[in-house]
């Protein structure tokens, strides 16, 4: 049978997904004139299109993009303030970046848009494993090998997805070096910082909640959506069941709280003194000291 060529809630985008799985064909979403008019995008997704609003297609995997937009941005502003190298807050804005970017798709579904999703994932993912890599160099210092490797990489990416729109091929490129930031994470709180295993566990646990939701959201799709039509009246009820828009609150989360492993990694070597503090008393941030001079 010939592949769709849209594939209807297939789900095989979005911030940081682990791991590469075959797309699922799952049943249409209800057909629904908005303001963007019809879909364009390769994927649509198990949240019925244009049904909270007539301006935005997927309401909820919308407005929970705010995760990736707002805590990066206090992210990126504390990085800066606190003197850390420049390459941690382009981390933040990569967040950032793939948070708009997801925005834009799930409120237009548009194929341009889906683009601004889904290459920055690509970019920001880069970035992650940079920071990671060299958390152990001397401060300030720049290696070029690795740069230019991963700028290789985003490009040829980037290349090729144009021209194949195949999403399981942006999605194997994305575990790839999703794989690298585990691989490395779990190496160094084994064998170099053991103390902040609970914070590079919790980060990879959320996550990996996230995605267990997403294949949810895949696999259940229409029974997901027979059970909204049998909930009562009222978006309380029915948003429970939006696993994609679980899926980017833990997976922004768990983004969130791994560029917060990666500086504390990289705070730690360079002897500075970081601290954890809760904004509101709910929100981890990390502002870094240096050390004090005895």
């Amino acid at each position: 049978m010939a592949r769709l060529a849209r594939a209807a809630c297939d789900g095989t985008t979005n911030p940081l997904v682990l791991t590469a799985s075959s797309p699922s064909i799952m049943a249409p979403s209800i057909e629904r004139q908005g303001y963007w008019g019809r879909p364009t995008s390769t994927l649509d997704w198990c949240e019925e299109n244009y049904v909270v609003s007539f301006y935005v297609a997927e309401f909820w995997n919308t407005v929970s993009n705010l995760i990736m937009i707002l805590p990066p941005v206090y992210g990126a502003f504390q990085t800066y303030r606190d003197g850390l190298e420049f390459r941690y807050i382009c981390s933040f804005l990569g967040l950032l970046a793939v948070g708009v970017g997801s925005w834009c798709f799930h409120m237009t579904l548009l194929y341009e848009m889906q683009l601004l999703d889904e290459l920055p994932m690509i970019y920001s993912t880069c970035v992650f494993v940079y920071c990671l890599y060299e958390c152990f160099k001397q401060e300030n210092s720049i290696s070029g090998f690795p740069i230019v490797l991963l700028l290789f990489f985003s490009v040829s990416v980037t290349l090729v997805y144009l021209q194949w729109k195949e999403p399981v091929f942006h999605q194997v490129m994305y575990g790839a070096l999703v794989a690298c930031l585990v691989l490395r994470s779990i190496f160094i709180v084994t064998w170099v910082y053991p103390w902040l295993r609970p914070l590079s566990y919790t980060s990879l646990g959320i996550f990996m909640l996230g995605f267990l939701l997403w294949n949810i959201d895949n696999i259940f799709c229409d029974s997901l959506r027979a059970s909204r039509r049998m909930l009562p009246p009222g978006v309380g009820v029915g948003v429970l069941t939006q696993f994609h828009a679980w899926w980017h609150i833990f997976t922004g989360l768990g983004s969130y709280l791994h560029i917060l492993l990666s500086l504390q990694i990289r705070a730690t070597y360079l002897k500075y003194r970081p601290k954890v503090k809760f904004l509101f008393g709910v929100w981890p941030t990390l502002h870094i000291e240096p050390q004090k001079k005895s």
